[in-house]
């Protein structure tokens, strides 16, 4: 597991939600350069980075899947969370570089019979990573259908508007990980 507390002041929730036993962290980053996505700590174990060229391209899988890429001794397929949920595709943005900002989706298995006692295990790429926000999750609210991508919401577990008025988009780590074809995202517990 991956120490995210190299993000400054992420470690303490903010006075304001020091009131609620549904505070919790979430990863920030940037999708599209105007998009910001929120995604659950407790489903994540590292944020890497990983040069365009150690992304081995997978032929016959959906056009969002990247390839495979390998982390610690173990394969990890490498999904464009652009492209996945209806966004621009990373090729298709201007400044897409030689590096990929990426999150490795981790879900751990419930118990021991749960998927062969397998945790399962995603790379995501996105645009940027920013930092780890504090969040109510009993204010997670559903957002109109009118604002929202047919491709965004199996992913989309809501909305949280911070008290700045900025809209952050909180979406649902096991959907994504749902979505992967029939390729085994398994990881030995």
């Amino acid at each position: 597991m991956s120490n995210f507390s190299s993000f400054p002041g992420s470690l303490s929730p903010p006075t304001d939600s020091l009131n609620s036993s549904a505070s919790e962290q979430y990863l920030r980053f940037y999708l599209e350069p105007n998009t910001t996505a929120l995604l659950p700590l407790q489903q994540l174990t590292e944020v890497i980075t990983i040069p365009v060229s150690q992304i081995v391209p997978i032929f016959n899988m959906p056009a969002w899947v990247m390839g495979v890429y390998n982390w610690r001794g173990e394969i990890l397929w490498m999904v464009d969370l652009n492209h996945l949920i209806g966004l621009t595709p990373w090729y298709q943005q201007t400044g897409s570089g030689s590096v990929h900002s990426a999150i490795v989706l981790y879900i751990r298995a419930n118990n021991a019979t749960a998927n062969n006692g397998k945790s399962k295990i995603l790379g995501l790429v996105v645009n940027r990573i920013e930092d780890i926000e504090w969040c109510n999750s009993d204010l997670i609210q559903s957002p109109p259908s009118s604002t929202v991508t047919p491709e965004l919401v199996p992913f989309l577990r809501g909305y949280w508007l911070k008290s700045n008025r900025e809209m952050l988009v909180v979406l649902n780590g096991e959907a994504i990980l749902a979505s992967m074809p029939n390729v085994e995202v398994s990881v030995a517990s």
